[in-house]
C-alpha cells in the first residue's frame, strides 16, 4: 500500500475539485430530498444521462410530499429506460414513508438514514454529508477505484468482504473539515480524472503518490471478477389490436418489469416461434383470431439486464371481436387507447416496438 499522508490526500482532491468540479443542480442544494433524488438517478446512469431525469422529478414533484402522493404507475413512467425499477418502487415508498413517519423531513443522522428502505449505505452517506454535513466517508464505484489505484489495493470490489477494507480506508482518510466537500472531490476525480479506461494520469495531482502509477497497474486496478453470463430469454409478444386499440397487461411480482405493462406474453426456450404453437396457444388462453395467423420473419428487439439477455418478437393481430370477460381475468388484460399506452409505464424495449410500429409517435 503506498503511504499517502491522510492530510496531503485530502487536501490535493479539495483543491483539485475546486478547480475542476462540474456544475451540477444538485450541488448547489442542502435540501436532503433533492440530493437524494439524484444519488438515486445516478446509481443508474452517468450525469449526462441522468440530468433530464432529475429534471423531469423535479419538476413533477417539487417536494417528497409530492412524489409519495403521485400514483405508482406515473413514477414508474417517469423512471422509464433508467432500468432497475425497484428502485423507482422504493424511492416511491421511501418518500411515503419520510412523510408518514418522519412528517415529510429526512432523517439527518447516518445510522437513521439507513432505515429507509432503499437507501444503502452510499446513499445515506451521500445525504448525511452533502445535506447535513456529517462526518462519513462515501463509498461509490468511482470511490473505489481512487482508493484501490492511489493506495494499491488488490482485494476484488465484487466480493463483500473487500467493503470493509475500503470503508476502513476511506473513513480514515475523511477530513475533519470540509466533509462534504472533500467526499464531492474524491467521487468527482474518480468521474472525470481517474476515469476506468484513459485516466489522465498525465496531469494527476496524485501522480508521485500513486501506487498504481509507479508500479505499473493503472489498468489492472481495481480488481473486480466477472459477473455471471447473463441467461438468454426469449419472449414471443402477441399484439391484440381491437377498433385501434390494444391488449396489455401489467407485469406482477416474481419477475423483471414488475408493475410495468406489456403485451400478451409467450416465452419460449428459442427465438424461432411456429406456426402451430402459436395457434395453440392462443387456444388455450380463449384468444380467437379471424384467420389462420402466417409467421413471417419479424424484427428482433434486445434488452441486455444485468443477469438477463432477453430477445423479443413481435406479432400483430388484428381482431374482429373484443376479448370475452373470462378471457380478460384469466390473462389479465385490458384494452387501451394509443392515447393511454403512452401515459403507462413500459419497458424500453416495449417502447421501441411501438414507436417502430408506429402505434405511439411521441414516447
Amino acid at each position: 500500500m503506498a503511504l499517502t499522508p491522510t492530510p496531503y490526500f485530502a487536501q490535493t482532491l479539495i483543491k483539485w475539485y475546486n478547480q475542476h468540479k462540474r456544475a451540477l443542480p444538485w450541488r448547489e442544494t442542502l435540501n436532503p430530498y433533492y440530493i437524494w433524488l439524484s444519488e438515486v438517478i445516478l446509481q443508474q446512469t452517468r450525469v449526462a444521462q441522468g440530468m433530464p431525469y432529475y429534471i423531469k422529478f423535479i419538476e413533477a414533484y417539487p417536494t417528497v410530499q409530492d412524489l409519495a402522493a403521485a400514483p405508482q404507475d406515473e413514477v414508474l413512467r417517469l423512471w422509464q429506460g433508467l432500468g432497475y425499477y425497484s428502485r423507482a418502487r422504493n424511492m416511491h415508498h421511501t418518500a411515503q414513508l419520510v412523510v408518514e413517519q418522519y412528517s415529510g423531513n429526512f432523517p439527518n443522522k447516518y445510522e437513521e438514514l439507513l432505515k429507509l428502505k432503499g437507501v444503502g449505505s452510499y446513499t445515506a452517506a451521500a445525504i448525511a454529508s452533502f445535506a447535513f454535513k456529517e462526518k462519513v466517508a462515501v463509498l461509490d464505484g468511482n470511490v473505489f477505484r481512487v482508493l484501490a489505484r492511489v493506495f494499491g489495493l488488490t482485494e476484488d470490489i465484487a466480493a463483500p468482504a473487500s467493503r470493509k477494507v475500503f470503508q476502513k480506508l476511506a473513513d480514515d482518510l475523511v477530513p475533519t473539515d470540509e466533509t462534504d466537500t472533500y467526499n464531492q472531490a474524491i467521487m468527482e476525480f474518480g468521474a472525470i480524472q481517474c476515469t476506468p479506461v484513459m485516466p489522465d494520469c498525465l496531469f494527476c495531482p496524485l501522480q508521485q503518490s500513486c501506487f498504481a502509477f509507479n508500479h505499473g497497474m493503472v489498468q489492472e486496478l481495481p480488481i473486480k471478477s466477472k459477473a455471471k453470463a447473463s441467461r438468454p430469454r426469449f419472449f414471443h409478444y402477441i399484439v391484440l389490436e381491437f377498433e385501434d386499440n390494444f391488449y396489455l397487461r401489467k407485469r406482477l411480482e416474481g419477475d423483471i418489469w414488475q408493475g410495468l405493462y406489456d403485451f400478451y406474453l409467450y416465452e419460449s426456450d428459442s427465438k424461432h416461434l411456429e406456426q402451430e404453437v402459436l395457434v395453440q396457444e392462443l387456444a388455450e388462453a380463449g384468444i380467437e383470431l379471424s384467420n389462420s395467423p402466417s409467421i413471417l420473419p419479424a424484427k428482433e428487439y434486445k434488452h441486455i439486464l444485468s443477469h438477463q439477455k432477453i430477445t423479443a418478437h413481435f406479432y400483430h393481430f388484428k381482431l374482429k371481436n373484443g376479448l370475452r370477460d373470462e378471457v380478460l381475468k384469466e390473462s389479465r388484460l385490458a384494452l387501451y387507447s394509443p392515447e393511454k399506452i403512452d401515459e403507462l409505464p413500459k419497458p424500453v424495449l416495449i417502447s421501441n416496438y411501438l414507436k417502430d410500429a408506429k402505434i405511439l409517435v411521441h414516447l
